[in-house]
C-alpha cells in the first residue's frame, strides 16, 4: 500500500488493482478502524476521512497497512437483473474494436455476473467489474456533451448505466428503462457496492417477464411526506431570489455508497454562526443538534417578505442588508446579530462588498422537507430542495424550548474582495509526483485569477503559465475531496468545493488545507488566489503479505 496525503483529515491508500482495493474495504468494513468516519473505494484507492480528534495520520497507516489484502472478497447475495435494449449507437464501433459482431458483443454482456466495485460521477451510477473478461475497450477519444439517463456503456474493463443525463465518454452499447436513482425508493440507488448484476436483453423477454423485472427494479417505495403547510402558514414570502438561493446545512456526509457526496453550506462557520444568533441551537451542549438549514444567497439579491413576526439573523459576505418595514421606512441593520420582523416587513440582502454568499437563519428554523437526511441543495448530484423562486411561500418550525439569541457572534476572518490576492494554504498530494517539477513553484509563485465559470462545484483558475505534467497517462478514477486542486489537461486548475464530484479521473496536485475551505467558499469572482504549502508531499508505504487470506486476528486493530 502506498499513503498518498490530501489533507489534514483524509488519507489516500493506493493499491495494485481492484482485487486488493475490495479486499482492503471489505476488512476496514468488517473491522472498522477508530477514528475512521467514511471510505470511498474506487478502481485502485480507497479515500479515507478520519477525524483527527479521535486519531494521528501515523496511527491510522499502522492500523490500515497491517491489514492482509489477500482475503476472498464475498459479495452481497442480493442480485440485480436489468433488461436492456442493446440498440446503443457505439455497439458497432465496439464490436468492431473486439473483431466480433454486435450479437456476440450482446452474448458476451449478458453471458455474465458483474459486482458493483464502487460508485461515483453521479449520484447511483456504479463501476461494475466481472462479466466477460473480452469486453476491455477503451473510453471514447471525444466525450460526448449528453449522454441519455438509463444508457449502458462500457470503459475498460468496467460496465455501468448512467443514471441521469450528463457529458460521458463511455462507449454506449444499449438503454435501460430501469430507473438507477429514484428518490421514490426506500434507498434511492438501484444498486450499492457488493451487489451481483446481470444484464438481461429485453428482446429475449416476453412483456411480462419484462414487467416482473421493472418491479423488481422499482423496489419498496418511500411512505408519501406529510405536508409541511400550505401557503395560509407560510411566514415568508419570497419577493426575489437573486442569482441563487438554496437551502443549506451541514450536508449529507455517509452516503457514498450511493454515489453522493456531502455538500453542505459553503461556509460552514457562517452557517453555524447564524444558526446560534437566533438561537437555533441544542438547549443540551452535551448533546448538540444537527446544523439547522439557513438560506445560503450567492451574490446577493434576496427579498423577503415577513407574513408574520419573526427573528432572523445574516451571516456571511460583507453586504449591505436592509429592512423595509410594512409603513414604508427603510434602515440598515448589522449582520451578525438578531433581528425582529414583524408582519409586512421585507428583509432585502444586497450584492457583497466583499465575500460571495451569505446565509439567512430564522429562529426555529426553515421548514424544508430533507433529502437522505439533509436539506441541502447539490447543485451537481440534483440532490436536494430546488433553489428558491419568486413566490415561493416559505416555512418555519418551532421555536420553542429555544436557548436566547446570540449576541456576540462576527465573522471568523476578512471577507475577500474581488479586487484583492487571497492567500490559500495547500497540503501538497495525493497525485503531486505526477507533475513536473516546475509546476510545483509554478502553483504556488503565480496568481490565478477566478473566473466567472466558478460555483459550488468548484473555483476554476486561470494562471499565465499552466501547470505542467509528467506522467500522461491516464489516471483511474479515484476519491476526490472538497477542497481539491483537479489538474485537467489544460493545466489549468480547478479548485474543487462543496459540490464536487465524489470521483475524478485528473491528477490531484494539492488540497487546500481543512481550515482555509470556508474562506475559499467565499472567494468571489474576479479575484486572485495564491497557494502557499503548508505541508509537504510525504508518501508512506507498507510492505504486504497478498498471498495469504485474512484471518479474524489478521482485521483485527
Amino acid at each position: 500500500m502506498r499513503f498518498l496525503p490530501v489533507n489534514l483529515h483524509a488519507v489516500l491508500v493506493e493499491l495494485d488493482d481492484l482485487a486488493q482495493t475490495l479486499a482492503l474495504l471489505q476488512s476496514l468494513q468488517t473491522a472498522p478502524v477508530a477514528g475512521v468516519e467514511e471510505l470511498i473505494p474506487a478502481a485502485r484507492t480507497i479515500l479515507i476521512y478520519f477525524n483527527p480528534t479521535l486519531t494521528q495520520l501515523p496511527r491510522l497507516i499502522d492500523a490500515v497497512g497491517r491489514r492482509r489484502l489477500g482475503a476472498q472478497v464475498e459479495h452481497a447475495r442480493h442480485r440485480v437483473q436489468i433488461p436492456v435494449r442493446y440498440d446503443g449507437e457505439d455497439l458497432q464501433e465496439v464490436a468492431d474494436l473486439l473483431g466480433v459482431t454486435p450479437a456476440d458483443v450482446v452474448r458476451m454482456h449478458t453471458g455474465g455476473e458483474y459486482a458493483v466495485a464502487f460508485t461515483g460521477f453521479a449520484p447511483g451510477f456504479a463501476y461494475l467489474s466481472g462479466g466477460d473478461a473480452r469486453l476491455d475497450v477503451p473510453r471514447r477519444k471525444t466525450p460526448r456533451t449528453r449522454i441519455p439517463a438509463g444508457a449502458v456503456g462500457l470503459a475498460g474493463t468496467f460496465s455501468g448505466v448512467y443514471p441521469q443525463a450528463s457529458p460521458g465518454g463511455w462507449q454506449i452499447i444499449g438503454t435501460t428503462p430501469v430507473q438507477m436513482w429514484d428518490l421514490e425508493r426506500v434507498a434511492p440507488s438501484l444498486l450499492r457496492p457488493g451487489y451481483r448484476v446481470q444484464f438481461v436483453d429485453v428482446a429475449t423477454l416476453s412483456p411480462e417477464a419484462l414487467a416482473a423485472l421493472m418491479a423488481a427494479c422499482a423496489g419498496e417505495r418511500v411512505a408519501p411526506e406529510e405536508s409541511t403547510g400550505d401557503a395560509a402558514d407560510a411566514a415568508f414570502r419570497v419577493e426575489a431570489a437573486g442569482l441563487q438561493t438554496l437551502f443549506q446545512d451541514g450536508g449529507r456526509p455517509g452516503h457514498a455508497g450511493q454515489g453522493v457526496g456531502a455538500s453542505g453550506a459553503m461556509d460552514r462557520g457562517a452557517l453555524r454562526a447564524a444558526n446560534r444568533v437566533v438561537g437555533n441551537v441544542a438547549a443540551d451542549k452535551a448533546a448538540p443538534g444537527v446544523d439547522a438549514a439557513c438560506l445560503e444567497v450567492a451574490y446577493g439579491g434576496l427579498a423577503l417578505e415577513a407574513l408574520q413576526a419573526a427573528v432572523v439573523a445574516v451571516t456571511g459576505a460583507d453586504a449591505l442588508v436592509e429592512v423595509l418595514t410594512a409603513g414604508g421606512r427603510r434602515y440598515a441593520v448589522n449582520t451578525y446579530a438578531p433581528l425582529a420582523l414583524d408582519a409586512g416587513d421585507r428583509l432585502i440582502v444586497h450584492a457583497p462588498q466583499a465575500g460571495s454568499r451569505n446565509y439567512v437563519a430564522v429562529r426555529g428554523g426553515w421548514s424544508v422537507v430533507p433529502v437522505l437526511g439533509s436539506a441541502s441543495t447539490d447543485t451537481l448530484a440534483r440532490v436536494g430542495p430546488a433553489a428558491l423562486a419568486v413566490g415561493d411561500a416559505l416555512q418555519v418550525g418551532s421555536d420553542a424550548g429555544l436557548p436566547p439569541v446570540a449576541l456576540a457572534e462576527q465573522a471568523a476572518f476578512d471577507m475577500p474582495r474581488a479586487d484583492e490576492e487571497v492567500c490559500l494554504d495547500v497540503v501538497l498530494g495525493p497525485r503531486t509526483d505526477w507533475f513536473a517539477a516546475q509546476a510545483l513553484v509554478t502553483l504556488c509563485a503565480q496568481t490565478w485569477a477566478v473566473t466567472p465559470q466558478s460555483n459550488r462545484v468548484g473555483i476554476r483558475l486561470q494562471g499565465e503559465i499552466p501547470l505542467a505534467r509528467a506522467q500522461t497517462r491516464e489516471l483511474p478514477s479515484e476519491g476526490t475531496a472538497r477542497g481539491a486542486i483537479q489538474v485537467p489537461a489544460s493545466g489549468q486548475p480547478v479548485l474543487f468545493l462543496a459540490d464536487h464530484p465524489l470521483t475524478g479521473g485528473y491528477p490531484v496536485i494539492a488540497s487546500v488545507a481543512s481550515y482555509h475551505l470556508d474562506l475559499a467558499g467565499q472567494i468571489p469572482v474576479n479575484a486572485r488566489v495564491k497557494f502557499r504549502v503548508v505541508r509537504a508531499f510525504d508518501v508512506a508505504e507498507t510492505v504486504q503479505a497478498c498471498a495469504v487470506a485474512a484471518s479474524p486476528e489478521d482485521i483485527t486493530q
